[in-house]
């Protein structure tokens, strides 16, 4: 197959490119053409995904197989995409996001719950009704916490930085919030898996690890990652409501259970998680953190001290 990725140089994009590739599909690349493709040989086409008119002028004249549009954040980003390809592809595959499913106290989110029409992700959910309205052979992923080497989000650098260095771990609530992360090469894996299957047209799949995990129990596990032993690892649970942060994040994880059922994708996908928590985390630290200098840089604890001062 001939594929389009928009994106394709930055985390999924290049997990997916290299997978593509390796399995014989010609990729072709959409971006701004800041970094190279991931790998040797590949196509980019350069231009700007949220000028319109730019995107039916560099696109209008391709002829692609599929469609995987992995960083359209909203419906007017993806609208236009969708218009120049309709009828003229054999799937589209959008990334969204499991951020859109409403707070429940019925666990796991699963594809068909409600979703939240306040959430930061509702574009996503937007996006995801249009296709559903176009016509056009589509699926969509809602991964939860996506981690992994080259993850340009402060998801699991936040527990190294404080880890390597000694620092103690500062926990919102009491530590036992349920939340769940998923490996980026897992995630990859899923998204390739969907394309040219026909019983995932007009479907949505949570896409993650297969298992939960509480906030001191990913954690410890963070900590036996870079070779920190439980006694080691020094948590400290404070109430966020008696802080004032404003859009400052203390924390990388939204305070509330957060997890979502993977059973529908290993079902019809015919695909599992190969990373466990353990293993990924390794791999994050060893292939990516500990190369790129992230136990040596610059970190700024000022948040960490306001909370661990409140906390005397």
């Amino acid at each position: 197959m001939r594929i389009l990725i928009m994106g394709g140089t930055r985390f999924i994009g290049v997990y997916l490119t290299k997978i593509l590739v390796e399995q014989g599909h010609e990729v072709v690349l959409f971006n701004r053409g800041n970094q190279p493709a991931p790998v040797e040989g590949v196509k980019q086409i350069k231009g700007d995904r949220l000028d319109p008119v730019q995107l039916k002028e560099k696109l209008s004249g391709e002829t692609f197989d599929a469609v995987y549009d992995n960083n359209g954040r909203q419906l007017k980003d993806t609208q236009p995409l969708a218009e120049i390809f309709q009828n003229r592809v054999q799937h589209f595959i959008y990334v969204s996001s499991a951020g859109v499913y409403k707070p429940s106290e019925e666990m796991p989110h699963r594809e068909g719950d409600p979703v939240d029409p306040n959430s930061r992700h509702k574009g996503k959910y937007e996006t995801e009704t249009y296709l559903a309205q176009t016509g056009l052979p589509w699926t969509s992923v809602r991964p939860t916490y996506i981690y992994g080497p080259h993850n340009y989000n402060p998801l699991e650098a936040w527990f190294f930085h404080r880890l390597v260095r000694g620092r103690p771990l500062p926990i919102p609530g009491n530590g036992n919030h349920i939340t769940q992360l998923g490996h980026v090469a897992d995630l990859a894996r899923a998204m390739a898996a969907i394309l040219g299957n026909q019983k995932a047209i007009g479907q949505i799949y949570n896409i993650s690890g297969d298992r939960y995990v509480t906030f001191d129990g990913l954690a410890r596990i963070v900590g036996a990652a870079v070779g920190k032993s439980d006694s080691e690892v020094q948590l400290v649970h404070y109430n966020p409501k008696q802080f004032n942060f404003g859009k400052r994040k203390a924390y990388p994880i939204r305070v509330q259970h957060f997890f979502a059922d993977v059973s529908k994708a290993m079902v019809e996908l015919h695909w599992q998680p190969r990373f466990d928590l353990l293993s990924g985390l390794k791999d994050s630290f060893l292939h990516d953190y500990l190369p790129s200098g992230g136990d040596k840089a610059e970190v700024d604890f000022s948040l960490d001290e306001e909370i661990l001062q409140g906390q005397i």
